[in-house]
């Protein structure tokens, strides 16, 4: 049985596959490469022997003696798992516009990147877009939740205006609790005027 899969980066991407329902007493770990080339790592632990797994493609067969290190490939991985990867969902894309300060207007930049996200909502069958929105630190926390809520609701407004049906868009704010950019209270910093959207 796998005792242990531990991540030494976030979001590794990695196939397991387990013979036997429950308990994995046989199975197969791989890692795959991450899209945009970032170096991941996973370690596979079964009983007292640990195998460390940080190149892509690197794999391991876990059996009942314990698990075997071996070298997969991208030809392999598509024989063997081919439908298992076609099935899972599409990671999640994220998008940041920018506001003016003390207000739910975008940034002249910020309007460019409308487009971009119509063009992944459209890629996928069943879209659930996350729209958070975010003040600085100047001004009261009520004042701030709700400045963040009309930020958020503004985004939502304009995607449903462009053909997103509203119920698979989500408006929420987080106010001045989750700055990009950390600074003192009462600071105008830019960055932080912002609306987050993630696209799952």
């Amino acid at each position: 049985m796998i005792d242990r899969l531990r991540r030494s980066r976030a979001g590794v991407a990695l196939i397991m596959v387990c013979t036997l329902l429950g308990a994995c007493a046989t199975g197969t770990v791989v890692l795959l490469p991450e899209k945009d080339g970032r170096h991941t790592a996973v370690t596979v632990k079964q009983g007292d022997r640990e195998i460390l797994l940080e190149e892509p493609y690197a794999a391991t067969r876990v059996t009942p003696v314990g698990p075997r290190a071996y070298r997969s490939s991208a030809q392999e991985v598509e024989s063997q798992f081919g439908p298992a990867l076609a099935a899972r969902p599409s990671r999640a894309a994220s998008f940041t516009l920018y506001f003016v300060e003390g207000k739910d207007e975008f940034t002249e930049e910020s309007r460019l990147v409308v487009d971009r996200i119509l063009s992944e909502i459209a890629l996928r069958p069943v879209p659930d877009v996350l729209v958070v929105g975010h003040t600085d630190l100047v001004g009261s926390d009520p004042f701030n939740d709700a400045l963040g809520q009309q930020r958020a609701e503004t985004v939502r407004s304009a995607l449903i205006r462009l053909g997103i049906p509203q119920s698979d868009i989500h408006a929420i704010s987080r106010g001045k609790r989750a700055p990009a950019v950390p600074t003192a209270d009462g600071v105008a910093e830019p960055r932080n005027r912002r609306v987050e959207i993630i696209v799952r």
